[in-house]
């Protein structure tokens, strides 16, 4: 599972690291005039000049099954300029990733955010100062207790960073909560687990436990109390404006596939 996992990751560079890539080096120039949604068979597809849209890497055609998935997708690509440029298309990155990716990683995509909620963001508190351990309990412990109830399992929380086990039936009910997920919502779910540093706050969010604003807010309680006491840093801001992007993103996606 670790392999298909890592075979994901280098999978998600011909989307999201390539991205990062073609920042350093010339841009391709726009190739085409036309962007258009189509029906296809399985579902939908963007073309480009009447030209289905593949993946950079394997040349898989992208199709979606959500009708707004693949509009955000052609709406990236028309609003490309002169050049093409995959940073300021975060919607096609996604996709491409979870395509390139393949059903095959799917297992492992679950035992990833499995993983993190193991040893979850929301489990582990600071013992100093008030004002922290406040803020924490404010907002974790109300994504803890909807969990909780919701799924009828039990946390165990803990102070400082020494690894604490949580119930295995806890475990259990929390990957059951993952059944019957898609390649694309596991991919996008994962894309939050790893941005948010939380898989309790992407099971939360899949099933409608907490708002996507409360998701966001929850994983930067620590961030924020550090800019209330230093001020911000104009670095650390822009990066964190460039994750909302992809969080808003995979967001979206799970948003389209609730959609009849």
């Amino acid at each position: 599972m670790r392999d298909q996992l890592e075979e994901a990751h280098r999978h998600r560079d011909d989307g999201y690291g390539r991205a990062q890539h073609l920042n350093r080096v010339e841009l391709p120039k726009r190739f085409y005039s036309a962007v258009d949604v189509v029906r296809v068979e399985s579902g939908y597809a963007v073309t480009l000049d009447g030209r289905q849209v593949r993946t950079p890497g394997k040349k898989i055609p992208v199709v979606v099954p959500a009708l707004a998935i693949a509009r955000s997708i052609a709406q990236e690509w028309a609003a490309q300029g002169e050049f093409v440029d995959p940073a300021a298309m975060p919607m096609v990155r996604l996709i491409n990733s979870a395509v390139e990716s393949g059903e095959q990683t799917m297992p492992a995509f679950r035992a990833e955010i499995g993983k993190f909620a193991a040893n979850d963001l929301l489990l582990y508190r600071a013992d100093s100062p008030r004002e922290l351990i406040a803020e924490q309990e404010r907002q974790w412990d109300a994504a803890l207790v909807g969990l909780a109830r919701h799924f009828d399992i039990a946390f165990r929380p803990t102070v400082g960073i020494i690894h604490q086990a949580q119930p295995p039936e806890t475990l259990a009910r929390l990957d059951a909560a993952l059944e019957g997920q898609g390649l694309l919502a596991l991919t996008a779910l994962v894309s939050i687990t790893g941005l948010t540093g939380s898989g309790l706050l992407a099971v939360a969010l899949l099933h409608g436990l907490l708002t996507s604003d409360a998701v966001w807010a929850a994983a930067h309680v620590d961030e924020d109390h550090q800019i209330r006491l230093w001020g911000e840093d104009a670095e650390a801001t822009e990066r964190r404006a460039k994750r909302k992007v992809e969080f808003d993103t995979a967001v979206s996606v799970l948003e389209a596939l609730r959609q009849p």
